[in-house]
């Protein structure tokens, strides 16, 4: 772990101490970073860019280390809600093509086993993407026919190929380095092309009213973002806001009481963690950011 003397946004040295973090390095698995982990409330130390807003990890783990741990991911759990995380993306899907010039190709950073990039395919979108996570990767193969590339958008090399959308569902929080990723997905886009983005809002109510237990603040979460910082972000890579939008959530009733132990022991009861699973339940917590925007054109 090493400590930044800039902002990984707006790359300027005037920092401040945001949160002391209850995170030791030496307890970093790929357990702890799974999409469908329950470590809320834990982070690493975070510092505050008095410039843009940007929270971050100060110091954080290396990349190196994070790309190792997301490359041994498995993660079951987020196949068993399958039905509630599709009607997350077809609700991305239909206000995306409201901006869209036309369904050409979609690249989709961060696929996990391939849920989005299914429904955006049956949408009738030419759909790739990019996974660390080995299991992951296999998945999205042998459930939906999708060859995901290994890695990181970081060491992505197009071949020249250019897309119409990108989308960043729940990944800058993520990254150690969101610029990079940011410019990274300029070079991707074609002119006017869309970009969709979630991640979490630290000002959000919901973030306030929880404190530490803010199920966002958990170990594989490097980066948080309010309004200020975002659109900063989105400034200094070459984008225009569309829209910003509050990302609402779809789960199963046993899901959200799998998140939380004190309430486990209803789903020991016999029958009963089948009945949870039928309940659908949408939290509009307002405390994540759904973003659309556009890349400039070159004056």
């Amino acid at each position: 772990m090493q400590k930044r003397e800039h902002c990984p946004v707006c790359f300027c040295p005037d920092l401040q101490p945001f949160k002391k973090g209850n995170l030791a390095l030496e307890n970093l698995t790929p357990e702890k970073i799974m999409i469908t982990d329950a470590e809320y409330g834990l982070t690493w130390d975070l510092s505050r860019c008095r410039h843009c807003a940007f929270v971050f990890a100060n110091p954080g783990p290396d990349p190196e280390l994070l790309a190792q741990l997301y490359s041994e991911v498995k993660d079951p759990d987020y196949e068993v809600e399958a039905t509630g995380r599709r009607r997350n993306f077809r609700r991305i899907l239909r206000r995306l093509e409201r901006w869209a010039a036309e369904k050409g190709r979609l690249f989709d950073v961060g696929a996990a086993t391939g849920l989005f990039l299914d429904e955006a395919q049956k949408s009738g979108w030419q759909v790739s993407g990019i996974e660390p996570s080995r299991w992951a990767r296999e998945q999205a193969r042998i459930k939906y026919g999708l060859s995901l590339h290994p890695g990181s958008l970081e060491t992505f090399n197009p071949n020249q190929l250019v897309y119409d959308v990108v989308t960043l569902i729940d990944i800058l929080e993520h990254t150690p380095n969101p610029r990079v990723i940011m410019e990274k997905v300029n070079g991707l886009l074609k002119t006017k092309g869309v970009l969709v983005i979630v991640t979490p809002d630290l000002n959000s109510l919901a973030a306030r009213l929880a404190g530490r237990g803010w199920w966002h603040f958990r170990p594989g979460h490097l980066g948080y973002f309010n309004r200020r910082s975002l659109q900063h972000l989105l400034d200094l890579t070459g984008f225009v806001v569309l829209s910003w939008r509050r990302y609402s959530w779809s789960f199963s009733l046993n899901y959200l009481l799998r998140r939380r132990p004190f309430l486990s022991p209803f789903l020991k009861l016999p029958g009963l963690a089948s009945f949870w699973s039928r309940i659908p339940i949408k939290l509009a917590l307002g405390d994540s950011f759904e973003v659309y925007a556009q890349k400039k054109e070159k004056t």
